[in-house]
């Protein structure tokens, strides 16, 4: 019979979860040369079968010479129930699987709603973390298939890590996905280790994971065992061409108390750091986390709030929360001294001004970032901005030479330099004196 012969090709193109599932409930009613009808238990399940396997069907009859036969799908007139019962008798009661889904599946930690792609705000700060994250949630090969991310407290590593899960869990429900901090990790390891369920463990991750999310690596720090087990995972799957992202609060070449084959190992793929956001970023975060809880801001506001919190995105999301608050108890719009309180209750009245707070200022108002300001770049854009940072640190700070330039890898004698170049061009130029003086004017404040 042509359906037996087309069922026969079919094993061999389908898993047998999909056969079980999909194609052994169909019946032919009629196959010849012009039709093959076939009847499903219900409107569901002919919907799902026409959407996923009538072209591998159709490609079947081809190789039995019968392409122009049509494929015709109906309801059968039995009850669904009925239909359905023997497959579910002397099963167990765990639950159906979904076709093509693994046994072992996603395990991932309840994800922040708002934690997307589409609600993280990109900037020159985060540009290369945000693509790679995208391309390895996408299955690209772009930025390899290995990422660590670098960035210190409230910067967005979570969010990005969020919103690869996202991704996957929504376009990708197939794909066998693990996110879950270090310190989980050496948890469930230790579990493992006291109730002699290692085998299981390590099945669990070297087996049946396609991408492996793990944060706060440096919690790691000092436990060896757990350093040894992850290591050995990383080989497995990187050998295997599985995606691995981790995040860490610093770089893997300056986590102490790590193992050298495990800092080699996480050193193995793309590193990428995020910054501080920029001054436009940090707008651009404002007005986004603003929307989202309906508070319309005028431009002062956001103005003062984006030079006023600077590093932390939690800091701007709670000084958003805060402006709510009050202006739903005044009943008034947010103005510029509700913003001021607000700051104030976050942040404090005032900060006591050093080197490397002037010198992410600077950075900020002159969209340069603060590893360009480090470098030994003698550009323009970013030896201006440099040399007006020096030249501020040392006029509204104590801290000596040697201290200002520790803050830009620089010695003594380059902290001198600028001073004296910033003088001589404010003396000469009226122009530069007066951006110097808004910038001291804005530092004050």
């Amino acid at each position: 019979m042509l359906w037996n012969e087309v069922k026969e090709l079919l094993k061999h193109k389908l898993p047998e979860a999909v056969q079980h599932l999909w194609i052994e409930p169909l019946t032919c009613l009629r196959a010849d040369e012009n039709l093959v009808e076939l009847t499903c238990p219900d409107k569901f399940f002919c919907s799902w079968v026409k959407e996923n396997y009538l072209q591998v069907i159709r490609e079947s009859l081809d190789q039995l010479g019968k392409g122009s036969v049509q494929v015709h799908f109906s309801v059968s007139p039995a009850s669904a129930n009925e239909r359905m019962l023997p497959m579910l008798e002397n099963t167990s009661r765990e639950q159906l699987r979904l076709p093509a889904i693994p046994e072992a599946y996603s395990n991932i930690r309840n994800l922040h709603p708002r934690y997307t792609f589409a609600e993280f705000m990109v900037g020159e700060s985060n540009l290369m973390a945000h693509s790679a994250c995208k391309a390895i949630a996408n299955g690209e090969t772009s930025f390899g298939s290995s990422l660590y991310i670098n960035a210190g407290t409230g910067l967005g590593k979570s969010h990005l890590t969020h919103a690869v899960a996202h991704t996957i869990v929504n376009n990708f429900p197939g794909t066998r996905l693990y996110y879950l901090t270090a310190q989980q990790f050496s948890s469930e390891m230790v579990a493992g280790i006291k109730s002699k369920t290692m085998d299981e463990f390590k099945t669990k991750y070297h087996n049946n994971c396609d991408i492996l999310l793990i944060e706060d690596v440096q919690s790691l720090t000092g436990k060896v065992k757990t350093q040894e087990e992850l290591n050995e995972l990383l080989d497995v799957l990187m050998k295997s061409g599985k995606r691995i992202i981790l995040t860490g609060s610093s770089a893997p070449r300056e986590l102490t108390n790590i193992d050298e084959g495990f800092r080699s190992r996480m050193s193995a793929g793309l590193i990428s750091t995020i910054n501080p956001p920029d001054l436009q970023t940090s707008r651009l975060i404002i007005g986004r986390k603003a929307s989202n809880c309906k508070l319309q801001l005028e431009e002062d506001v956001v103005e003062y709030l984006a030079q006023c919190i600077k590093g932390d995105i939690r800091k701007l999301e709670s000084a958003i929360v805060g402006l709510k608050a009050k202006s739903s108890l005044l009943q008034k719009s947010p103005d510029l001294a509700m913003a001021k309180e607000v700051v104030a209750e976050i942040i404090g009245n005032s900060q006591e001004l050093t080197a490397e707070l002037i010198r992410d200022f600077i950075a900020r108002h002159f969209n340069v970032s603060v590893s360009d300001l480090q470098s030994r770049s003698r550009k323009k854009t970013v030896a201006f901005p440099r040399q007006v940072s020096m030249y501020l640190a040392r006029k509204y700070t104590e801290q000596g030479l040697m201290e200002i330039g520790r803050a830009f890898n620089r010695d003594h004698s380059t902290v001198l330099h600028s001073i004296r170049v910033i003088t001589e061009a404010m003396s000469r130029n009226g122009s530069i004196r007066g951006q110097v003086e808004l910038l001291a004017k804005k530092l004050q404040k």
